[in-house]
């Protein structure tokens, strides 16, 4: 193993330099907080809750009728997109996914 010395200023710089990445890391977590992963449904959920298959939903989604959102080639649905869905005339009441009530068959 190499042992490498280094001046005290330099290890305050990278020191100051590190703690400022860590700001800047903290304050973008802390602006994007209200968009966490838990808020939002993939293909399985969204069939489970809507009780229709995953060709039907496919369809949904070819002609615009639900709204969704690709992340490296995996589909995502919001609860806001459900609900517009489901209740295209209505508020949308900040996504909440208990607001949005299952088609029975």
């Amino acid at each position: 193993m190499e042992i490498i010395n280094i001046s005290s200023e330099a290890f305050d710089e990278i020191v100051s330099r590190f703690q400022s990445f860590r700001d800047k890391v903290l304050a973008l977590c802390q602006k994007h907080n209200n968009k966490q992963m838990n808020d939002w449904l993939d293909n399985q959920d969204v069939c489970l809750l809507l009780n229709i298959s995953p060709r039907t939903l496919q369809t949904y989604r070819n002609n615009g009728k639900i709204g969704f959102t690709r992340i490296n080639h995996k589909i995502y649905y919001t609860a806001s997109d459900i609900q517009k869905f489901l209740h295209p005339d209505t508020d949308i009441n900040n996504g909440n996914i208990d607001n949005i009530k299952l088609k029975q068959k």
